[in-house]
């Protein structure tokens, strides 16, 4: 049972693990938090942008929109993030200081505005363009009726897609490791590697892990439950009834309602 015991020592050492975990815990999973968050927000603010460009009338604004989403939707997140992160590092320091970590957001940022700028847009043209024409029927303006009526409809449509996307970024933080964070900005898979080479095996990697599947999991299936409120339009079922109820609301009602009359 050698075999046994080298699996253990290599994944499950639990005493490898319990010295990882305040560091995974303080600062692996609250910077990984921030990261992500960050990343969420300012990718979501740009992506409406970026969708919204998509489905206008101009050409003008439709062509760098998709030719902003096929830039950094094609290129590899890793390869986007080393580009922005040593190539605006310069810019970064005079700015934020030596930490590449503003960098790492934006950079995560911009991968992720690309595809939620394509659910946006995909969430604003599957409602029904009856609705659109309705507006101006009304006299209200192409700007004023996306605003006000299609946007938030599509918005609503595209929940399900939007937590995936979460989920996607979370999991992408890992990558902004390579840009060299300083000790108390580590996220959680430089504060596992770190700890493994300290104690010779994978068990803190493992435990990193955890905690992303703890993270990732709760989401996955929040997903599926925004997907069968809002996107399926399935209702919670309820437990049969008897029609003698209704009968009696009736009888409870009809009192009232020939009061009423007389």
């Amino acid at each position: 049972m050698d075999w046994l015991n080298t699996i253990i020592r290599t994944f499950f050492d639990f005493g490898a693990m319990a010295e990882v975990l305040p560091q995974l815990l303080a600062v692996g999973l609250l910077n990984t938090l921030i990261i992500s968050v960050a990343a969420t927000i300012i990718g979501v603010a740009l992506g409406m942008i970026v969708a919204v460009m998509g489905i206008s009338p101009s050409r003008w604004l439709r062509i760098p929109a998709r030719i902003y989403t096929d830039l950094f939707r094609g290129l590899p997140a890793i390869l986007t993030i080393l580009l922005i992160g040593q190539g605006f590092a310069r810019l970064s320091q005079s700015i934020f200081g030596p930490s590449p970590y503003p960098l790492g957001i934006i950079a995560l940022s911009l991968i992720a505005s690309a595809y939620i700028g394509e659910i946006f847009r995909a969430g604003i043209q599957s409602v029904d363009k009856g609705q659109g024409e309705a507006c101006r029927a009304l006299g209200m303006s192409y700007g004023k009726s996306m605003a006000l009526v299609v946007i938030p409809q599509g918005i609503r449509r595209v929940l399900p897609a939007l937590v995936n996307q979460f989920i996607a970024i979370v999991k992408d933080s890992s990558l902004v490791y390579f840009l060299g964070l300083l000790v108390s900005e580590r996220e959680l898979f430089r504060v596992g590697q770190d700890a493994a080479v300290l104690s010779g095996n994978l068990s803190p990697l493992v435990m990193a892990g955890v905690f992303y599947l703890i993270i990732t999991v709760p989401l996955t299936h929040l997903v599926n439950y925004f997907d069968s409120r809002f996107r399926a339009g399935k209702r919670r079922p309820t437990a049969p009834s008897s029609g003698l109820n209704e009968v009696k609301e009736l009888d409870a009602a009809s009192p009232l309602i020939t009061g009423s009359n007389t």
